[in-house]
């Protein structure tokens, strides 16, 4: 106890003696010096474990607080402060921090910077122990912050900044200062809140010193401004102390600051600080959801303020891993589509409204997206019901369907965030398509279509709403399920019948039709053989005549199969469901199309048949076509057409002239006729396609085909169904539309022939039609075509008769039958109507096709002989009816040896038809020889017989085929076109219609010889023929036969056979000139063909391959390889074989499939196709040969040869790797550019084709990346040569150039930095020179005349160097840059160099500007070692004499400032003083002035650092007599200096200065220097110091000496200015005597423009002091003046040489500044009574005067104004009593300030008034004086008429002493 006692009584005694010590200081040095030495140890005392000592300690601090409140004593910062951080107990740090705050302010500057790393270090451990001390300290480091002066970004000094203030790499301290400064951004104190937006209340607490109210005061001791502390905290930041990582949300807090100056340096810091972080960080992640959504809690943080979420959303957006926050990502979008508060906690967007709030949600929507692409399935999944479910509601928050304005804060930008919802609900739904899309009620798709037709916001929100349904098309590509199917079909067909304008049951008004995405749903969503799916395809045709064209071709997609699969392309096999897939694109079973389309319930319900229109009648023939060709398609499945994009022609073509196929087909309806159900649905189509031929309307009727192909091709059984409506035929047959007409009666005949007919309508109708056939000679007008429409009917009525009934004629209805024939023939032999005649030859046509006419048959009046010609004369004509009549009544003739014989005529008629040109007709003179030699054999006559039952008896034949087909035979060896071309059709026709025939058989070999005799025929019909016919020859031989041909074939084009010998000769022309080129001419003739040989190198090709190689009328013609099949006999033949034994016929043959010809092309490429089965390999094998060919070949002389080249290359090279033709790359490109200059223009197009894909090719192995980079850098080193050489760039050619320039960009674009930084010097250096060579070429003239043009050469300058700046040159340099390394930017030096001092043309020397200050600016670490050595030569270019080009190199010079050091910068203003001082071009000083500009604004740090060098300069500049130059100057000037106060730090060089220059031989620099003594004079203000004064006063002095000048007022007025100042009046009256001498001097001036301003001045002078008295000489020298103006003397009435105020305006301020100058020179304080009474009188009476002269209303003005002054001296002066002369001349003053005042204007009255009051005191002087004053103004307030001036009188008449 004892121990414990003695060691608390030491310590007791220890402190004792440092109270004894303190209090025995009786001075604050001492007291000083005591503290600095105890004050430490003494507060490790509060540490003792003794009660006693701790108290004795803080009373010990009570009385310390007390001594040291002078400021003046500073405190042991440093001791203390390193006292805290090695002490943890509180009260001792509690103590420090105490005594710290109060010692740091005491401190200067650099020691409380020094203590700045100590006050860092370790923060952040204090911050753990102790969380309210630390504050205290980081708020002193805010403090310090604003004393910091941060070195230039970038420079040394900077960098080194981190390593000064001890932060190491990984730094926790550097990190907690960045957290707290970002915290900082994120503060803004409220008293009604103690959180903010992403600040909890702890860190409010911490950022305000724990609720220490003042600390953001600025006006309270220790209060800081905030927003200042933000700057210099963000600056503080920015510099090279902290990491780009531990800047990174701080710059974000900064960046979204609404104060710009903490925004501009947050993007920045935040542009330089996103590429060092990971946006996938986990841990910065975090930090971003939690500013974002705030920490929640009655503690926690608020949400953050919109414009930092818009910020952090934008971030979010960029990163994957964000997504996987499920519950933050939908809490987000949760609260920022909601407008109001949510469970207490306010919402994002509440309260913010505009563009804020627009960007935000626009940013919401956009990371929905985000989200709902980036997420993975399993959380997208789980998320994405809810996200969809939030934009719903906040879509119908804003009134859905019908939208409300009023519901949105947004305005206008209310319906573009509606339509980002609907959007946004489209994206998330494709992502998750099993939560939101596929079920079956379809709730979500049905909800976007209701909004597509009922949503009221306008046309682009419907936009929106249509992409996104079209966003979830996807999702129906599967297999759906039934129940799907079932709601899918459900709701399409609901839409397809909303109709704009209707209102539904619900009260919605529709607004628009969703018929097109509908139909788009069906098309995409349902598989083909879905029949709802193709009745929606029908109502889209039926109305997108009348609506939307794309729901036209939308619905006609739907009903092809092939556009079907087309748009919706099989998935990929791993699906492994390939059987769906299959069935997915199977047609629709017919039974149940036609129940849909047709069906009782369908619209067109065929069993309710009637006359009245039918609705959709646009829609009605797709319709039936539709299910007519599945129809088709079903009967002949499996052996149908593929479903290619011609499956239905291909259908058509097959029945109409393929017996078995049609044999099928009606196998298929009388299985279909046999079963019930299937009866019923081809009866129902029946009735359906009844309706095209039985309906009025012509475009229901254009499908009337259908129906007589279906009656022709069913059983009498299904036919039988249509009788009963027979009568519906009669419009039909009647109508105008010929084609309806002929349809119609064949089915009439069909109909009305069938058994089951009704014979009293068929009567009916036979007799109408009979009587109007039998009244053809007394028709008139339309009766024409109904007698037309009868003959035709009546025709086929007994045809189809004679069809079913072989022996008519026999039967008692033959008389009728002759009556009708005569009725024909009649017409035939009477009637010159076309209409008549052309139904007459079509109804003998099918008498003599049926048998009823024939040779025996003809009536008595009429001859076969006269028929034959009768028919012959028409066909002559080109009626194909009437050759067609000749072949079917040739059927009935006999075979008769004779001449005479009908047959013989008959043919003999059909071979005479082969001068008529019509191919058409020949087809049909072939078709009728076929049935004269065949009769019924022929496959001409297959669908002849449209009725069930066998074809009639015709008369027999043995000879004829034989006779015929050797005739024809013979007639294709003619020399005659006409002839050669209708034989080669005939035997075509032959051999198709009759090749099954053995005597057609056994002449195949014979047929075919004469075919290959047409294949180098000239005419491309006769080559398409023979081609065909080689086809057909080959297609119906037996296997020997096929043999035999093909080796007949081959050997004719391998010359092993001699059968086509004797058909040329040598000279015999083959070929048109030029249209087979060789390398040294063109092939025109068959001796030609042996230059091809010889090319080849082989010349046995001219006997082995002649007719494949050099048959130009073969190649021309795609026919005679394509769809004919010659192709197909050349393969099978195995041609290839040969080229095997002849590889060089590769390198031919491939550049001849690039020919210009497209005949030619075409064909050859079958050649190809057919010969090389693997031309891949082919090609890979002989690719130097083919190679080789081209390049020989592409500068040959034959242009097509030049063009197929370029075409062949360009094919050759893609899709092969690089190494296989990189040897070649160089040779390719040198040739390319050649051709590229080509005389020819489609040459050129095909160069510049090829140099396309070579850049291609060259991009695409740039963009490889390192896996090609060797062969891409090898590629390069050929071609960048070649595009900046003068066949590139420099090309002559304009397209050349254009190629060029966009390959070189291309290539800088894609290329990465390995490839291409090896050539970026080059490249910088030639682009730069290039950008004047591309500029247009009479931009220069333009210039050079801008005035006739309306407009400036600047203003040109100004577009052109706007277009260099967005050029896509400028774009590629500026990436050049960015590859840029420290050994390619030492290489860049040269070429760069090069090009600014070489480059001609102003977009090349602003481009050189535009590259350095890139280099300066974004590149400025690989750039400072040469920033000095280019801003030498800046400088040289900136005297360009083309002011746009100096200007942009000033501009450079100022951001080339920022890397130079401070001697070059130096240098640099001294050539901008050397080009201001020195040069006689005003030019030369805007330039000093603009390089200057630059400088202060591009490199401000280094403005600032050198400002005593440089502003000293500025300030004279500024002053400049050039106006251009003076803006310059005071711009930099005004954005450089904070106030005029700077003036006073630099006044000493800036007087120096001007002195140098006050004495310039050149007035311009001298009036110059003399304005910145003035100004510097102004700037000073009053109070100078006689150190200043003793500075400024030789300037003044020297500037105001001399002969006047304009401008010179100013000089003196600074004079005035400077004299008035209170040191130089009572400290310097030697320099005051000397301004008074000069004053007086300056007064007396006799120039009239500089007098009226020295007189002022000389006014104002007068009255600086009470001591001074010169009123003598100012009298003396303003009497004369204002005697000589009041005089009016001619001297004076003039003007300034250089222009001035008119004369009279002058002289007014004259004699008022003369006047005012007298009467205020009176000082009656220095004057006797007796000198006082002289001057008042002699100012008395020239005032008299000048009244009594009527003076100016300036003047009267200027007058009462001094004599207010003088009243007021003589208030305070004059002492009773006063004499009475002086009495009587102020009396005289007062009667001056009334005498005219009648005449005066208000404002001269008004001021006459307030001189009045104040004289008014002077009256107490003396009651006559009073009497007076009182009396004028009373009369003058009776006369006066203002109020204003009135209560100036009252006031005066107030201010008037009583006696």
């Amino acid at each position: 106890m004892a121990t414990v006692e003695a060691a608390e009584a030491k310590e007791l005694t220890l402190v004792g003696k440092v109270e004894l010590r303190i209090a025995l200081t009786d001075s604050d040095t001492k007291l000083e010096s005591i503290l600095n030495t105890y004050l430490p140890p003494l507060l490790l005392k509060l540490a003792s474990d003794h009660t006693n000592v701790r108290n004795k300690v803080i009373s010990i601090c009570q009385h310390i607080n007390t001594r040291i409140k002078a400021p003046q004593i500073n405190l042991p910062v440093a001791g203390l402060l390193k006292q805290y951080k090695d002490n943890t107990n509180p009260l001792i740090r509690h103590f420090d921090i105490l005594y710290i705050q109060q010692g740091l302010e005491r401190l200067q500057i650099s020691d409380r910077l020094d203590l700045l790393p100590l006050l860092i270090d370790g923060i952040h451990k204090n911050f753990q122990e102790s969380p309210r001390h630390t504050s205290s300290l980081f708020n002193m480091i805010l403090k310090l912050l604003h004393c910091l002066t941060l070195p230039p970004r970038g420079s040394e000094s900077d960098i080194g900044l981190r390593q000064q203030l001890g932060f190491k790499p990984g730094s926790e301290d550097a990190q907690f200062i960045a957290s707290w400064i970002g915290r900082l951004m994120l503060f803004a104190p409220s008293q009604s809140q103690k959180r903010l937006p992403s600040l909890d209340e702890e860190e409010c607490s911490f950022l305000q010193l724990y609720d220490k109210k003042d600390t953001w005061q600025p006006g309270v001791a220790g209060g800081m401004n905030l927003v200042e502390t933000k700057v210099a905290a963000v600056r503080f930041l920015a510099s090279g102390a902290f990491t780009d990582t531990e800047r990174f949300l701080p710059a974000l807090f900064a960046s979204a600051d609404a104060n710009s100056r903490l925004s501009d340096i947050g993007d920045d810091m935040l542009k330089r600080a996103i590429p060092a972080i990971s946006l996938e960080d986990e841990k910065i992640l975090d930090q971003l959801f939690r500013v974002y959504l705030g920490t929640r809690g009655t503690h926690g943080s608020l949400p953050a303020r919109a414009p930092l979420q818009t910020k952090i959303l934008g971030l979010l957006c960029r990163s994957k891993r964000a997504t996987s926050y499920k519950d933050e990502s939908m809490q987000i979008v949760k609260e920022g589509l909601t407008s109001g508060a949510q469970d207490g906690i306010t919402s994002p967007v509440t309260g913010i409204q505009g563009l804020e709030a627009s960007k935000l949600r626009a940013l919401i929507f956009a990371y929905t997206n985000w989200l709902a692409r980036v997420s993975d399935n399993a959380d997208i999944n789980i998320s994405a019901p809810t996200l969809v479910s939030q934009l719903r509601g906040y879509i119908e928050s804003q009134g859905w369907p019908t939208y409300r304005e009023e519901t949105t804060t947004h305005g206008a930008q209310g319906t573009t965030l509606r339509s980002l919802g609907y959007e946004s609900i489209g994206v998330l739904a494709r992502a998750s398509p099993t939560k939101l899309i596929l079920d079956e009620d379809l709730d979500l798709l049905r909800w976007l279509f209701d909004s597509l037709v009922a949503d009221t916001a306008g046309r682009e929100v419907g936009l929106s709403i249509e992409s996104a349904l079209s966003s979830v098309l996807g999702a129906f590509g599967g297999k759906l399920s039934q129940g799907l199917v079932e709601s899918l079909e459900g709701l399409l067909l609901h839409n397809m019948q909303r109709q704009p304008g209707n209102i539904e049951g619900s009260g919605i008004k529709l607004v628009r039709s969703a018929q097109f995405t509908a139909v788009r749903f069906a098309n995409r969503c349902l598989p083909f053989h879905n029949t709802k799916a193709r009745w929606m395809n029908i109502i889209a045709i039926g109305t997108g005549t009348n609506e939307r064209r794309e729901l036209l071709e939308e619905g006609r997609k739907g009903l092809d199969p092939y556009w079907y699969r087309v748009l919706n392309p099989a998935k990929s096999e791993a699906t492994g469901d390939k059987d769906a897939e299959s069935s997915k694109y199977g047609l629709p079973r017919f039974a149940g199309l036609v129940e849909q389309f047709f069906g009782k319930d369908s619209v067109w319900n065929a069993l309710r048949f009637q006359d009245v229109p039918l609705p959709m009648p646009d829609a009605y023939s797709p319709a039936v076509m539709f299910c007519h060709s599945v129809l088709l398609r079903e009967a002949l499945s499996p052996d149908a057409p593929g479903l290619d994009s011609e499956w239905e022609r291909q259908l058509e073509a097959l029945i109409s002239n393929d017996e078995h196929a049609r044999e099928k087909v009606k196998d298929y309806l009388r299985t279909m006729a046999a079963n019930k159900e299937t009866r019923y649905a081809i009866e129902l189509f029946l009735l359906a396609e009844f309706h095209c031929v039985a309906s009025p309307n012509s475009k229901i009727g254009s499908c009337g085909s259908r129906i007589l192909q279906l009656c022709s091709l069913s059983p009498d059984s299904l036919v039988s169904d249509l009788t009963p409506h027979i009568n519906h035929l009669h419009g039909s047959i009647m109508s105008s539309d010929k084609a309806v007409r002929e349809t119609t009666s064949r089915v009439f005949g069909i109909l009305a022939s069938h058994p089951d007919r009704s014979q009293v309508k068929v009567r009916e109708m036979i007799n109408e039609f009979r009587q109007k056939s039998r009244a053809w000679s007394e028709i008139v007008g339309f009766q024409y075509v109904q007698t037309h429409g009868a003959l035709l009917a009546v025709a086929f009525y007994w045809s189809r008769r004679a069809f079913r009934q072989h022996a008519l004629m026999a039967t008692g209805e033959g008389t009728s039958i002759e009556l009708d024939m005569e009725v024909n023939l009649e017409i035939l032999n009477s009637s010159q109507d076309k209409t008549l005649l052309d139904a007459a030859i079509v109804s003998i046509y099918q008498f003599s096709l049926s048998g009823i006419l024939s040779p025996n048959s003809l009536v008595p009046a009429y001859t076969a002989t006269a028929l034959i010609k009768k028919l012959a004369e028409h066909a002559e004509k080109g009626n194909e009816n009437a050759v067609k009549a000749l072949g079917a009544f040739a059927m009935h003739c006999k075979e008769d040896p004779g001449e005479d014989a009908v047959l013989n005529q008959i043919i003999d008629s059909l071979f005479e038809l082969h001068n008529v040109r019509d191919p058409a007709v020949q087809f049909a003179v072939g078709e009728a020889l076929s049935c004269a030699a065949a009769g019924w054999q022929s496959k001409a006559l297959v669908a002849a017989l449209d009725v069930e039952g066998t074809p009639p008896p015709s008369a027999s034949r043995e000879i004829s085929i034989s006779s015929i087909l050797d005739r024809i035979m013979e007639e294709c060896k003619a020399t005659k076109p006409a002839l050669r071309q209708a034989s080669v059709i005939w035997l075509l026709c032959l051999v198709q219609f009759c090749g099954h025939l053995p005597s057609v058989r056994e002449r195949l070999r014979g047929c075919q010889m004469a075919f290959k005799g047409f294949l180098a025929d000239r005419d491309s019909l006769n080559q398409e023929t023979a081609s065909r016919g080689l086809s057909l020859v080959y297609e119906k031989g037996d296997r020997a036969l096929k043999d035999d041909l093909v080796r007949d074939l081959v050997g004719s084009f391998t010359g092993s056979t001699a059968s086509m010998a004797g058909t040329i000769s040598a000279e015999t022309q083959l070929f048109e000139p030029g249209a087979l080129p060789t390398g040294d001419g063109s092939i025109t003739t068959y001796k030609d063909i042996m230059s091809l040989a010889a090319e080849v190198g082989d010349p046995s090709l001219v006997y082995k391959f002649m007719s494949l190689a050099a048959n130009n009328a073969i190649w021309s013609s795609r026919a005679a390889f394509g769809r004919f099949g010659l192709s197909n006999i050349l393969s099978d033949s195995s041609a290839d074989g040969y080229l095997a034994q002849n590889p060089k016929l590769y390198s031919v043959l491939f550049r001849y499939r690039f020919d210009p010809n497209t005949n030619v092309r075409n064909s050859m490429n079958e050649i190809w196709t057919a010969l090389v089965h693997e031309p891949t390999a082919t090609i890979d094998q002989h690719f130097d040969d083919i190679m080789g060919d081209l390049l020989k070949n592409i500068l040959g002389k034959e242009w097509r040869t030049r063009q197929a080249c370029c075409a062949a290359i360009a094919d050759l090279v893609q899709s092969r790797p690089a190494a296989r033709y990189e040897k070649y790359i160089g040779e390719i490109w040198t040739l390319t550019f050649k051709v590229c200059d080509d005389i020819k223009d489609s040459v050129r197009t095909a160069a510049m084709a090829l140099a396309g894909v070579l850049v291609g090719i060259l991009t695409r192995g740039l963009e490889a990346g390192d896996s090609s980079t060797r062969s891409a850098g090898a590629m390069l080193e050929n071609v960048l040569p070649f595009l900046l050489s003068p066949s590139g760039l420099e090309s002559p050619s304009g397209d050349v150039q254009a190629f060029s320039l966009t390959a070189l960009l291309q290539i800088i674009k894609k290329s990465n930095k390995a490839v291409l930084r090896p050539f970026v010097p080059d490249l910088v250096g030639r682009l730069i020179l290039l950008l004047s060579s591309l500029e247009p070429e009479g931009i220069e003239y333009i210039r050079l005349r801008a005035e006739q043009y309306g407009v400036t050469g600047q203003q040109i300058d100004d577009a052109r160097l706007s277009g260099v700046r967005g050029s896509p040159m400028m774009e590629a340099i500026e990436r050049c840059l960015d590859f840029l390394d420290e050994a390619s930017m030492n290489e860049l030096r040269g070429p760069l160099e090069n090009a600014i001092t070489t480059g001609l043309g102003l977009p090349s020397r602003v481009g050189g500007s535009r590259v350095l200050v890139s280099l300066s600016t974004r590149h400025n670490f690989l750039f400072k070692p040469h920033a000095n050595h280019f801003l030498k030569l800046a400088r040289k270019q900136v005297l360009d004499r083309n002011d746009t080009i100096s200007a942009s190199y000033s501009a450079a010079c100022g951001y080339l400032a920022r890397l130079a050091s401070d001697d070059e910068i130096l240098k640099l203003v001294e050539y901008c003083r050397k080009l201001y001082f020195e040069s006689e071009d005003e030019r030369h000083r805007l330039i000093a002035g603009e390089i200057v500009f630059a400088t202060s604004k591009y490199a401000t740090d280094r403005f600032n650092a050198l400002a005593a060098e440089i502003l000293p300069f500025v300030f004279l500049a500024k002053h400049d007599s050039y106006e251009r130059a003076k803006i310059v100057f005071q711009d930099t000037w005004n954005e450089t200096v904070g106030g005029s106060r700077t003036v006073l730090l630099y006044l000493q060089e800036i007087i120096h200065l001007a002195l140098q220059y006050l004495d310039s031989p050149r007035w311009a620099l001298k009036h110059t220097a003399a304005f910145t003594i003035a100004e510097a004079i102004n700037a000073a203000g009053d109070d100078i110091s006689d150190s200043t004064a003793q500075v400024i006063w030789p300037g003044i002095e020297k500037a105001v000496d001399g002969k006047t000048w304009e401008g010179k007022e100013r000089i003196l007025r600074g004079l005035v200015k400077f004299a008035r100042a209170k040191n130089v009046v009572t400290e310097n009256k030697a320099t005051w005597a000397q301004i008074e001498r000069i004053m007086l001097r300056e007064s007396k001036r006799n120039n009239p423009a500089y007098r009226q301003h020295a007189l002022a001045c000389l006014a104002d002078y007068v009255e600086l002091r009470e001591s001074m008295d010169l009123a003598t000489e100012v009298y003396g020298i303003t009497a004369p003046i204002i005697e000589d103006l009041l005089a009016g003397s001619d001297e004076m009435d003039h003007d300034m040489q250089s222009g001035g105020p008119p004369s009279k305006t002058m002289n007014e301020e004259i004699l008022a500044n003369a006047q005012a100058a007298l009467l205020r020179s009176i000082n009656p304080w220095s004057r006797t009574n007796e000198d006082l009474l002289e001057s008042l009188s002699r100012a008395l009476a020239l005032t008299v005067r000048m009244f009594s002269e009527n003076c100016s209303r300036r003047v009267q003005n200027a007058i009462f104004e001094a004599e207010k002054s003088l009243f007021q001296k003589l208030q305070r002066a004059l002492r009773p009593p006063v004499s009475e002369p002086l009495v009587m001349v102020l009396i005289g003053f007062v009667k001056t300030m009334f005498s005219s005042s009648d005449n005066h204007v208000e404002q001269t009255r008004t001021k006459a008034a307030e001189a009045a009051a104040a004289f008014a005191p002077v009256t107490g002087t003396d009651g006559r004086m009073r009497t007076a004053l009182i009396e004028e103004i009373t009369s003058a307030k009776t006369r006066e008429r203002s109020v204003t001036v009135q209560q100036c009188l009252d006031r005066a008449r107030r201010v008037i002493p009583d006696v």
